[in-house]
């Protein structure tokens, strides 16, 4: 380790001495093989794919032939791009960084890559998510995702400040600048914390290499997105950022309504990460713990949101494409109540974030 690197805290999962993830991976097992089902991408998903990259290029290219005019058309076409690149963000993008597409590597790299066309870096993604959010889920000082910043205090582990209190209210301005950082400077730092934490040497990536990706990615998304709009549109520049920045508050605040309910929940596990550490569950109990699905009844809401309102069942089996976890939901359930373990699916969607609301409130005033 170099002077420069900070280690991260070393964290272990403790043994499963119930049996309770070798019973759920055979019992899964077993639900593929006798149903004759591949754990991978099938038609319906393929057609989802082309179908959400287009719903995000199409409105890009009618507003730069000028089809939509200045009007509410225009508008549309922004409101839709947005709501296309969350769907990307949730049922494209992700299946593919997690390796859920396809049996093929390089398939995966394909459509993971396709975060690249909307601004990002896939291999930042990865890292964050995958190593950081999956592994850790709710560990404070390595789980990313509930670690925002001052502003938000997601973890009652956390130094509550006294702007915490009003977090419940001004919240979803900031979920809603979330593709906004992202495609702006979000891997820039993210590139720079992962080598001063040691993660790319760890991984084999190289800095310079992922820092060529990450400005090669903005070079190829700014002149599509807003370059050929403005070029060739007749509309007015303050009309056009105006547009972008509505699209991305749209992507932002949908990925995060999906995403936040998840884990930001007031009956959820919080571990604080020390050095050393052994955790009492094992990794699978741990997720059962430290998630909840919700909104599992609405068919158009697992296909928008890419299963990740199954999200209990996605980070049991993040190598599984997510048209598979509704079929997994029951085995996974019963498995989890024969064994003592909280299974929490059976909040609406709209219950799910007014109880994420909630959890806002509590941990602002704590």
């Amino acid at each position: 380790m170099t002077q420069a690197q900070v280690q991260l805290p070393t964290v272990r999962f403790g043994r499963d001495t119930s049996g309770f993830s070798k019973t759920l991976r055979q019992r899964v097992e077993a639900h593929f093989s006798e149903k004759g089902i591949h754990k991978k991408a099938n038609g319906a998903m393929v057609f989802k794919t082309i179908l959400l990259v287009s719903l995000y290029l199409g409105p890009v290219a009618l507003i730069s032939l000028g089809l939509t005019g200045g009007g509410w058309m225009f508008w549309t076409a922004e409101i839709v791009m947005g709501l296309a690149l969350a769907g990307i963000g949730m049922a494209v993008m992700h299946d593919g960084n997690h390796g859920a597409y396809s049996e093929k590597k390089s398939i995966n790299r394909l459509v993971g890559g396709v975060l690249e066309l909307v601004g990002g870096n896939s291999e930042m993604w990865q890292i964050q998510h995958n190593v950081l959010h999956h592994t850790f889920t709710n560990i404070d000082g390595l789980d990313e995702d509930i670690n925002p910043g001052p502003l938000l205090r997601f973890s009652p582990l956390k130094p509550l400040k006294p702007w915490h209190r009003f977090q419940h209210l001004y919240a979803w301005l900031f979920y809603g600048l979330m593709t906004l950082i992202w495609v702006t400077f979000k891997d820039f730092v993210a590139l720079n914390r992962y080598r001063k934490y040691g993660l790319l040497e760890k991984m084999g990536k190289s800095y310079n290499n992922l820092l060529f990706r990450i400005v090669l990615a903005k070079v190829a998304y700014y002149p599509i997105v807003l370059g050929l709009p403005l070029m060739f549109s007749g509309l007015g520049v303050g009309q056009i950022m105006a547009g972008w920045l509505l699209m991305h508050f749209i992507g932002g605040l949908t990925l995060a309504l999906v995403f936040q309910p998840a884990h930001v929940m007031e009956d959820h596990d919080y571990t604080l990460a020390e050095k050393g550490h052994i955790l009492e569950d094992d990794p699978m109990s741990h997720q059962l713990k430290t998630t909840c699905n919700f909104g599992t009844r609405s068919k158009l809401l697992t296909w928008y949101s890419g299963g990740l309102n199954h999200q209990i069942e996605h980070h049991l089996f993040p190598h599984v494409c997510h048209v598979h976890y509704a079929s997994l939901a029951p085995i996974v359930r019963q498995t989890a109540e024969e064994f003592g373990l909280p299974y929490r699916a059976d909040t609406s969607f709209m219950g799910a974030i007014r109880m994420h609301m909630n959890q806002l409130k509590e941990l602002g005033r704590a």
